[in-house]
């Protein structure tokens, strides 16, 4: 997929111009295709947003973490299954970035920032919990010329349209990450149609039978995946989600805010009506108050604080939680209409359930938040 240069990625403004006319007014139409068309994913290489974190030297701008949760936010704004796509990808080139050797890094770098080659992330198995990610399914076994790999992941974010998988395999005594393209002999993407939530993020099943892999497939250290490569690619997942929350938050309050406006009841405008003042204030503070969460998150991991990781959590627990809030509120102020696909709260409702679940479900994070508490207090 070719994309036109630039000196860097796009700002803000010119990100919400993209998603204003050109994302959202058509997500509707991407979720019944059941897929984002290329030509967008063409124009988001174009604006440089595949991975603009990444140094310069390797086709990035050096963007700060906090800037990048603003554009996810915004993408998220527009269509939660597109910012699905940047979250993956985000993972897998960080990823590269941070755990690749340099022969590693030349190879795939410049074309994942470029948006030449997609990434997905290769970590649920299909009998096992996804909470469960340790538990031993896939496995990568030594042969003389590398590695084996065998077994099946599933709902695999980008898997239908990915170049590369990013997999996560037992390898005896420990979790190894592998670095697998997707046109290797014994890879099968087999789509996954019709789910509820971020529909168009073109889900697969991915089965890998007797792929054989060069040594350099490994990425980052053997048998330690669980708590390097996998930790620092999920917290980057659960920012990325936390700030599409926030971008959910804000496309119900734009689309209560139009159709309270232009309807009315009882020749009374719907907008002026104190049930519907309530839940807009509700969105409104629910929307600051996760756009602040997410800030500092990103701040810290700016600032190479270990605290980003918690702050993360409770980010993304906050986020996720209000964006199924206020979605939920959306469609009862469009009443009927709220269930309509001539309308986006319904799609913004079923995309936001999808952020309690995904990058660690809200019951995992409780847990996480409470023990954090319990351990801050018996300092």
């Amino acid at each position: 997929m070719k994309a036109e240069t630039r000196s860097g990625p796009a700002g803000l403004a010119e990100v919400r111009r993209f998603v204003d006319l050109e994302i959202a007014p058509h997500a509707n139409t991407f979720e019944r295709a059941e897929r984002i068309p290329r030509e967008v994913l063409s124009r988001v290489a174009e604006l440089g947003l595949w991975a603009p974190f990444l140094p310069s030297e390797f086709g990035g701008a050096a963007m700060d973490m906090v800037t990048l949760g603003r554009v996810h936010e915004e993408v998220g704004r527009g269509c939660s299954s597109l910012r699905s796509l940047l979250t993956v990808h985000t993972m897998i080139s960080a990823s590269v970035h941070r755990w690749g050797d340099q022969a590693q890094q030349e190879k795939w770098l410049q074309a994942l920032a470029r948006g030449e080659k997609l990434g997905a992330f290769c970590l649920t198995e299909p009998d096992r919990s996804g909470s469960d990610a340790t538990a031993e399914g896939t496995t990568a076994v030594r042969d003389q010329d590398g590695w084996i790999l065998n077994g099946t992941k599933k709902w695999i974010t980008g898997g239908q349209v990915a170049d590369l998988f990013m997999v996560f395999a037992s390898t005896g005594g420990g979790m190894s990450t592998f670095l697998v393209e997707a046109d290797q002999p014994g890879v099968r993407v087999t789509p996954l149609p019709h789910v509820s939530g971020t529909t168009a993020s073109m889900l697969a099943q991915i089965e890998f039978t007797d792929v054989r892999l060069e040594p350099s497939a490994l990425l980052g250290p053997q048998g330690w995946a669980a708590g390097t490569v996998m930790t620092n690619a999920l917290g980057l997942g659960r920012y990325s989600v936390a700030c599409g929350a926030v971008g959910i938050i804000q496309a119900a309050i734009e689309a209560c805010a139009a159709y309270t406006t232009a309807r009315s009841a009882g020749g009374v405008q719907l907008r002026d009506l104190p049930h519907v003042r309530q839940m807009m204030s509700g969105m409104v503070t629910a929307r600051d108050a996760g756009r602040l969460l997410c800030e500092r998150a990103g701040a810290l991991n700016d600032a190479g604080d270990p605290a980003t990781i918690m702050a993360t959590w409770v980010a993304k627990y906050h986020a996720s939680r209000a964006a199924v809030q206020a979605a939920g509120d959306a469609v009862q102020i469009h009443g009927a209409n709220g269930f309509s696909p001539d309308y986006p709260v319904a799609r913004l409702y079923r995309d936001s359930k999808v952020t309690e679940v995904i990058e660690g479900s809200t019951q995992v994070q409780e847990l996480t938040i409470a023990a954090e508490a319990y351990r801050e207090v018996a300092q």
